[in-house]
């Protein structure tokens, strides 16, 4: 089939932007055509034949960022203006589209979140337009959904609130709903009596991942971290529900100025950098500005994450929410112990459940215990590789791209 996708940014470190590049690779070898329309291409070398770059897709867009600051941020007193601006740019932004769907000749499409979270009114809008006005079949991935997401998605108008449930997520007759976690599905089948099919984020588990080579020896040295240190990794954007916190306040805990935590993600999505100050804060108050390492800029340098997990010693996984949690696989694929936070909706329902042999707290408390426990796995480099080793073949079990194909072939068969 010639599949088409439509999704708001790929080429990034997103977990929406990660996960649809696997299911690209997977519906590649199944024998589909895959085309994508995006608002943008992050790191990612367009193909004009099969990439479509359409600006409006981007959630950086004029259409985007004025959407979200008039429903949720800085609302006018009367909202026709919003629903008439959302109305009119969705239908140009359908007719785009639309125009897409013709010249490829797309059999059935697939929604990358874009159906499931408003964060792209016109976006979500136009797409439920064109299943409209065209009948084509659909696939949403559906990672999250605003009701998980406490106010960011709650207007003080009833109005835009009711647009918001009338749309999102696209309940039509020809749609298949993909969820990424046990949560989503309870919730399909208890909100709008539709059975949802699970299809957990994964790995290719038969790639070579996290191994020291030639290319990637000196990454630690580059951002800070001595041979004779210990470098813990913290693979993650800088946003709030990361728990990053959680991460520095074990650094302290262990009093040893030999070890050194490694941040690789940025704070561009980290709102007027509010998160990242009070991190800051935090790092000056405890005095460990030698110890915990912004390394966003160095990561860029190099091929893809692996090279960072490569020399780390264990990872620090600290979140509080998560809608799966791509960095607790990635842990798993590197073969590095894992010392995470019991985020909801997800962890121990999907993942821990699976029999992981992690150091796990509870609700971001990290006891004098839970400390210990850590200590013994960080100063013990053989009982590192072999936690390592168990929850890699636990993850090749559960999360591998053999799971993925079998899920795809049952949702793209119509």
């Amino acid at each position: 089939m010639r599949i088409g996708i439509i999704i708001g940014r790929i080429g990034g470190v997103d977990g929406v932007a990660l996960e649809t590049e696997k299911w690209i690779s997977v519906l590649k070898k199944l024998g589909h055509k895959v085309f994508i329309m995006s608002g943008e291409f992050e790191s990612w070398k367009i193909d004009h034949e099969h990439d479509y770059l359409f600006p409006a897709l981007s959630f950086f867009s004029v259409e985007a960022e004025w959407g979200q600051r008039k429903a949720f941020f800085q609302p006018d007193n009367d909202p026709d203006p919003l629903l008439d601006h959302v109305e009119n740019a969705s239908n140009m932004i359908e007719k785009a589209m639309r125009d897409w769907v013709t010249e490829k000749k797309i059999d059935v499409l697939l929604s990358e979140n874009a159906s499931a979270l408003p964060c792209h009114l016109s976006m979500g809008v136009a797409i439920k337009k064109l299943i409209q006005n065209t009948g084509l079949p659909i696939v949403t991935h559906d990672h999250d959904f605003h009701w998980e997401r406490g106010e960011r998605y709650v207007s003080v108008h009833p109005e835009i609130n009711q647009y918001v449930d009338d749309n999102f997520p696209l309940l039509l007759p020809n749609v298949k709903h993909a969820v990424i976690n046990t949560f989503g599905v309870e919730t399909f089948k208890n909100r709008f009596d539709i059975d949802a099919t699970l299809v957990p984020n994964v790995m290719d588990f038969s790639r070579s991942y996290g191994i020291p080579t030639e290319e990637n020896k000196f990454f630690l040295k580059d951002v800070g971290v001595a041979p004779n240190e210990i470098a813990l990794l913290q693979v993650t954007r800088i946003v709030r529900r990361k728990g990053i916190e959680t991460a520095i306040s074990l650094i302290d805990k262990l009093q040893d100025k030999k070890l050194k935590l490694v941040i690789t993600g940025n704070n561009n999505d980290d709102e007027n950098k509010e998160y990242y100050n009070e991190l800051i804060d935090q790092i000056h108050d405890l005095n460990l500005s030698s110890q915990v390492i912004f390394a966003a800029h160095k990561v860029l340098d190099h091929k893809d994450l692996s090279d960072v997990y490569a020399h780390g010693r264990a990872c620090t996984y600290f979140s509080t929410y998560e809608g799966f949690g791509n960095a607790f696989v990635e842990c798993v694929l590197a073969k590095k112990p894992i010392f995470v936070n019991n985020y909801k909706p997800v962890y121990m329902q999907d993942i821990g459940s699976k029999g992981f042999e992690t150091v796990m707290i509870e609700d971001s408390n990290l006891t004098d215990e839970h400390v210990r426990q850590m200590s013994e796995i960080i100063y013990n480099p053989d009982r590192c590789r072999e936690i390592g080793e168990y929850n890699f073949k636990l993850g090749q079990q559960h999360f591998s791209f053999d799971v993925l194909e079998s899920k795809l072939q049952h949702l793209f068969t119509f």
